[in-house]
């Protein structure tokens, strides 16, 4: 339309200069549309969500769902790194009691955690709920009153891994994709669990991937 337009209006100033005797070059520089699109790193194909600017740990702009429009983006990021960390506790508690130790009783020496939630009784899974409700008691502050500012900083470092800038960037980076990688492992771990009805460390020393109750 517009190529359409300018061609138009070249046509008329031509028409109106050979009447009047002048001679002009109609001639002019062909207008280009000039779209400036930033694509997603992770999704070259689509366009990179406009909160995700790559000022995060690990932002490599993957939102197809959208999701960074819906809330604020340091609340996203708090309950991302909060999960990370559970699941990196909890992928490793899931190998620990079968491929290290346990607690010397019968009740504590089943390989299937599914199964060890019944086994080991109300007054074990009670603790655990209880130390749950402190670290969120401890977090409620954060996140309902601070706005989730400095998400994941809770001002815990005995290691000094944030020394310095450098170092503080490479572990937040660390942090985030081995979260991310135990997210997916745990996701995994509990598939599989219900498939085959053995522990993680069971089922691989088996060979059995595919399903079906384990006859001992």
């Amino acid at each position: 339309m517009i190529a359409f337009v300018s061609g138009f209006a070249g046509a008329s100033v031509a028409r109106s200069n050979a009447f009047s005797g002048t001679s002009v070059s109609t001639r002019s520089a062909p207008v280009v549309a000039n779209v400036s699109m930033s694509m997603s790193k992770s999704i070259p194909y689509m366009e990179r969500p406009a909160k995700l600017d790559g000022s995060l740990p690990g932002d490599v702009g993957f939102d197809p769902l959208g999701i960074s429009n819906m809330f604020e983006l340091d609340f996203l990021r708090e309950a991302e790194v909060k999960h990370g960390r559970i699941c990196m506790l909890a992928i490793v508690g899931w190998v620990f009691p079968e491929m290290v130790y346990h607690l010397p009783n019968a009740a504590y020496s089943v390989t299937n955690p599914l199964y060890a939630v019944p086994s080991v009784g109300f007054l074990p899974c009670i603790q655990i709920l209880l130390f749950m409700a402190v670290c969120e008691a401890a977090a409620y502050k954060k996140v309902y009153e601070q706005n989730c500012e400095n998400p994941g900083d809770f001002g815990i470092d005995p290691l000094g891994f944030s020394k310095t800038p450098e170092r503080k960037a490479h572990y937040q980076l660390a942090e985030i994709k081995n979260g991310r990688l135990a997210m997916i492992a745990i996701g995994g771990a509990i598939h599989h669990a219900l498939l085959t009805n053995v522990g993680l460390w069971e089922q691989i020393q088996s060979g059995m991937y595919t399903g079906g109750y384990y006859i001992h």
